[in-house]
C-alpha cells in the first residue's frame, strides 16, 4: 500500500498561492513516496538466488545459504528439486574431501551427547565438523521432535561446526532421503568431518551405511537380551562399538560389557576392508576414552587408504546411490500419478474384500502406469 504520510506532511509545511508550484512539487513527493514503497515492497518479496549465487555462498562457507541449500533438496516441491539438482550437480566437483563417520545406537545410550564431546575436540583441532542429526518424524506433522542440535548447546555455537537437524520421514534406517546429497553439499562447504546421526530404534541401517566411510555403533552396559536382535544386524556392519557411559559405578559393568562384545566379534566373518572391529569404553560426561574413539576411527581410514579399499568404497556407493534415486524418483512418480491415485483406492478396496489377487491390480496398474509415460514420451518426440 502506498504511504502517504510525506505527501500530506508536504501539504501542510508547504502552503503557496502558485497552483503550479504547489501541484508540481506534490506530484514529485508522490512520486518518491511510491518509489520508497516499491522498495519496501521489493524487499519484503522473497527472493530466490540462482543456482550459481547458492554455489558462491557454499563454497565461501556461508552457513546461512548452506542451510537454505539444504532445505531446498529436501523440499518436493518440482520447482525446487530442478533448482535443488543444479545445486548439487555443481557442487560434486568440490565434494569427496572429508572423512564421513556414521553413528548410531538405541536411544537413551548417549548419542548427542557423544557427538557434542567429540565434536568439541575436533573443533580443538582446527577440523570443521557438520553434524547430520536425523530426527525421528512426527507422525502428525512429518517434522523433527527431537531437536538434536538444542541438546548440542556448546557444539552447535562453535563457528567451525554445522548442525543440521532432519526428519527422517519413515525412510529406512532413520535417515533422511536426501541425506547423501546434503553430504555432497557440506564438502562443498569446506567441512572435513561429516557425522550422520540416525535415529538408531532397532530398522535396518543399511542405508546410512551406505554413504559412510566408517559406522560406529554406541552401547549401553548390560542392555540386556532383548536387544539381541536389534544388535546383531547392526554388529555386523560396525566398524567399532564404543560402550558409553563408563564412569562412576557403572564402570566395571563398562568393562564386562566390552569383553562380551569382542567376543561376539569373533564370531562375524571377516570385513571386505580387513579391518577388524574395535571395541571401546567411553565417558562423554567425563570426558574419558573420547579420543580413543577418534584415533581409531582414523586409524581405519589411514589402512583403508592404504589397501585401496576407501576408494573403491566411494565408487560402490556412488553407483548404489544412483540406482537408489532412481528407484525413488520411480516410485515418486508412480504413487504422484493421478490416473494412479485414482484406481488405487478401487484396487485397494477389492483386495481387502478378498474379490482379486494382489498381483492383479499390481500388474494392472504398473502397466497403465508405463504405457501411459511411453506415449507421452513418444508424442513429445
Amino acid at each position: 500500500m502506498l504511504d502517504l504520510q510525506p505527501v500530506l506532511k508536504f501539504f501542510r509545511m508547504n502552503k503557496t498561492d502558485n497552483k503550479n508550484t504547489y501541484i508540481s512539487k506534490g506530484v514529485d513527493i508522490i512520486s518518491a513516496a511510491g518509489q520508497e514503497s516499491i522498495e519496501k515492497y521489493r524487499k519484503k518479496k522473497k527472493y530466490m538466488p540462482s543456482a550459481e549465487e547458492y554455489l558462491e555462498g557454499i563454497l565461501s562457507g556461508n552457513r546461512t545459504i548452506l542451510g537454505k541449500a539444504i532445505t531446498l533438496v529436501e523440499s518436493s516441491l518440482p520447482s525446487h528439486s530442478e533448482i535443488a539438482l543444479e545445486i548439487i550437480s555443481q557442487c560434486v566437483k568440490y565434494a569427496g574431501n572429508s572423512l564421513r563417520v556414521g553413528i548410531t545406537g538405541v536411544p537413551g545410550v548417549g548419542k548427542s551427547t557423544f557427538i557434542e564431546a567429540l565434536g568439541m575436540d575436533l573443533v580443538m583441532k582446527q577440523h570443521k565438523l557438520a553434524v547430520l542429526a536425523v530426527d525421528p518424524s512426527s507422525v502428525i506433522t512429518g517434522g523433527s521432535i527431537l531437536g538434536d542440535k538444542t541438546r548440542m548447546e556448546k557444539l552447535s555455537a562453535e563457528e567451525k561446526t554445522f548442525i543440521r537437524p532432519s526428519p527422517s520421514a519413515g525412510s529406512p534406517g532413520g535417515v533422511a532421503r536426501k541425506t547423501r546429497e546434503t553430504i555432497i553439499l557440506c564438502e562443498a562447504a569446506g567441512y572435513d568431518t561429516i557425522f550422520v546421526e540416525t535415529v538408531g530404534v532397532g530398522q535396518s541401517e543399511t542405508a546410512v551405511h551406505s554413504m559412510v566411510d566408517f559406522f560406529l555403533l554406541l552401547m549401553l552396559a548390560g542392555a540386556g537380551d532383548e536387544l539381541q536382535g536389534i544388535k546383531r544386524g547392526i554388529m555386523e556392519m560396525a566398524d567399532a562399538v564404543a560402550i558409553t557411559k563408563c564412569d562412576g559405578v557403572n564402570i566395571n559393568n563398562a568393562e564386562r560389557a566390552k569383553k562380551d562384545y569382542e567376543n561376539a566379534l569373533h564370531m562375524f566373518p571377516a570385513k571386505e576392508s580387513g579391518w577388524f572391529p574395535k571395541v571401546l569404553t567411553c565417558s562423554s560426561r567425563d570426558n574419558n576414552g573420547i579420543v580413543d574413539v577418534w584415533e581409531t576411527i582414523c586409524e581405519y581410514r589411514d589402512m583403508a587408504l592404504l589397501n585401496g579399499y576407501f576408494l573403491q568404497k566411494r565408487k560402490e556407493q556412488a553407483r548404489f546411490w544412483m540406482y537408489e534415486t532412481i528407484n525413488q524418483s520411480l516410485e515418486s512418480s508412480f504413487y504422484n500419478d493421478r490416473r494412479i491415485q485414482k484406481l488405487l483406492g478401487n484396487y485397494e478396496k477389492k483386495v481387502i474384500n478378498g474379490e482379486i489377487a494382489p498381483t492383479a491390480p499390481a500388474k494392472a496398474l504398473l502397466e497403465k502406469y508405463f504405457t501411459r509415460h511411453w506415449l507421452k514420451y513418444r508424442y513429445r518426440r
